[in-house]
């Protein structure tokens, strides 16, 4: 294009030379062509120097006013950072976006496809992977060990029992624990071999009877008796929640329950209980192991391709997609979250983006940068050159021939 636009600039400037030449020889007609060839020069010069000026200094002179881009490259880059921080970065903008955007919905959606599913399995499969392996160290493992014993040395047992008991005592929940104890109480009893085994033990201590034979079927008969009798008491209890035995075992449990709280002694015995279970060398051994057994056998499932791991984070994921899908108000919820907590990081990261785009405009090299913008707009800019010769030289065949006529009127 810059040929093209020379091409046409020492065209202009040969057919003014030609055309001076003969309206000279008294030929007035070329004196029409001459106006037009010199106002084409005119105008191609007076566009190849805006041009030019844009990315250099014409023919190496400081003429001011020139080289616009190079010397006003960090001024150009501020304001390029205030133009997108404005028009693309304002809080109301980026809000409607993400109202518009629907990311509620989208997650949901993204979630209950299989393919991402198992994706979003198969990267955490691979971050937990890693962190095993990192994990899986002498020094990890003792690190791990020493830190939960002395995490246990200073956990007071005692509240912490009396404090997790109430909780379970509250409302009388323990009688639920208590009802399915004595169920299961009355059907173990109630089984024939236990009962055999029960005769065989209560034949043996009526010695004096077997001279008679009579110890198995005296066994036989207390065991039904008893069984029968234990039975009917379990099952009395059950019915009944004022029994005065399930009374009993409520006081007891209150009154174990204040002792836990308020007895020194008892306190102290729990803790010098856990302390004595800490010391024992079988309980770090243990714990080492376990940390160890557990580590190995992730890794190894995580290195399989049916991995037991992934397939279930893969199906959870899914399942939670697909719950998330069909609850709108849930859907509702995140954007409500996300479009609360939006503006606040756009107004701190804001300024940053700003600052970051000068930063990089400023760190670009002057001749790279206008070297690069020439390459991208200076073909359009080259169609200015000549456009400039065209017009320029039919503005100058206009001016010449109006003042032709004015010439003649």
């Amino acid at each position: 294009m810059k040929w093209i636009a020379l091409a046409l600039l020492v065209g202009a400037a040969v057919l003014y030379i030609v055309a001076s030449w003969l309206q000279r020889q008294h030929h007035p007609g070329w004196s029409y062509v001459a106006a037009f060839s010199e106002a084409a020069m005119v105008g191609a010069i007076a566009d190849w120097f805006a041009v030019v000026a844009l990315f250099r200094h014409p023919l190496g002179l400081p003429i001011p006013h020139t080289a616009i881009i190079p010397s006003n490259k960090d001024r150009i880059g501020t304001n390029l950072a205030g133009f997108i921080v404005a028009n693309f970065l304002s809080t109301e903008q980026v809000l409607a976006k993400l109202q518009r955007f629907d990311a509620g919905a989208r997650l949901a959606n993204w979630l209950a496809d299989q393919r991402h599913a198992e994706q979003v399995a198969s990267h955490l499969g691979a971050a937990l992977h890693y962190a095993l392996g990192a994990l899986d160290d002498e020094r990890v493992r003792n690190f791990i060990r020493t830190g939960v014993l002395e995490q246990l040395k200073d956990v007071d047992v005692a509240r912490l029992a009396s404090q997790l008991l109430d909780v379970l005592t509250s409302e009388r929940r323990h009688q639920g624990v208590l009802d399915a104890l004595l169920r299961k109480l009355g059907s173990v009893l109630d089984d024939e071999t236990l009962k055999a085994q029960m005769s065989e033990v209560v034949a043996s201590e009526v010695k004096y009877l077997r001279i008679l034979g009579l110890d198995h079927v005296a066994g036989r008969y207390a065991t039904r008796k008893m069984v029968a009798g234990v039975i009917r008491l379990i099952g009395e209890m059950a019915d009944d929640a004022e029994h005065p035995l399930r009374l009993q075992f409520d006081e007891f449990v209150v009154n174990f329950i204040r002792r836990l709280k308020e007895e020194p002694e008892l306190r102290a015995k729990v803790e010098a209980i856990k302390h004595d279970l800490l010391a024992q060398p079988a309980l770090a051994a243990y714990l080492q192991g376990l940390w160890s057994e557990l580590v190995g056998w992730m890794q190894a499932d995580l290195t399989r391709e049916d991995s037991l791991l992934r397939q279930r984070a893969a199906a959870a994921i899914q399942r939670v997609g697909e719950k998330l899908q069909a609850d709108r108000a849930m859907q509702g919820w995140i954007n409500e979250q996300l479009m609360a907590a939006a503006p606040r990081p756009i107004e701190r990261y804001r300024e940053d983006i700003r600052q970051y785009i000068i930063a990089r405009v400023g760190d670009w090299n002057t001749q790279e940068m206008t070297d690069e913008l020439e390459r991208n707009i200076g073909r359009d800019l080259q169609f200015i050159r000549v456009n400039g010769t065209l017009v320029g030289g039919l503005v100058g065949l206009a001016i010449h021939t109006a003042t032709q006529l004015a010439r003649v009127g």
